[in-house]
């Protein structure tokens, strides 16, 4: 079976074929701006409001609602992290920033609890993931902090005790309130 080759023309005219007039139209539109707003700013006026500009200092735009924001550990009604180290989170991780080390727990009702855990948010991608796959609502993404400015990388790499600090008690129940096994056969 012999294959069928769809031919593109070029396109007609020097304006379609040159870069030049392309430029010259993305400097006409750098220009309006300019002169609309070079007079105001001079005699220091605010600029128009069509324009989304903000003095950002004074200034700070508005996280939308679904913003996430960065990652907390919660706790249980003893205080300790309701994490029970079962890979599920770093699993889920597209980013792989995510590291837990596990350890054996002191209390008989939990297996194992993390020794250390940390998030690299320098490689985060804020996707969630890992908040979908943890089955005991251990992390939680919901502060609506943005992630800080840093000029060193360890910096961005945030610890138990400091995942710990933004969390709080968590009164979820695994599997929902009632629910039983031997219910649901």
């Amino acid at each position: 079976m012999a294959a069928t080759v769809k031919i593109a023309n070029r396109p007609a005219g020097w304006k379609r074929q040159s870069y030049l007039w392309g430029a010259m139209q993305g400097m006409g539109v750098t220009l309006r701006h300019f002169l609309r707003n070079w007079p105001r700013n001079l005699l220091g006026r605010r600029a128009d409001s069509d324009i989304a500009t903000l003095a950002y200092p004074e200034e700070k735009r508005r996280y939308p609602p679904r913003n996430r924001g960065l990652h907390r550990l919660m706790k249980r009604a003893d205080g300790q992290v309701r994490c029970v180290a079962c890979m599920m989170c770093p699993t889920a991780c597209p980013a792989h920033c995510i590291s837990i080390v596990p350890e054996e727990s002191e209390d008989p009702r939990i297996e194992k609890r993390p020794r250390i855990f940390q998030i690299d948010e320098l490689r985060c991608v804020v996707c969630g993931l890992c908040v979908e796959a943890c089955p005991c609502d251990a992390i939680r993404m919901d502060t609506g902090i943005h992630a800080w400015p840093t000029t060193r990388r360890a910096d961005a790499i945030l610890d138990k005790e400091e995942l710990l600090s933004r969390g709080e008690i968590s009164t979820a129940v695994q599997g929902g309130a009632g629910f039983s096994w031997r219910e649901r056969k």
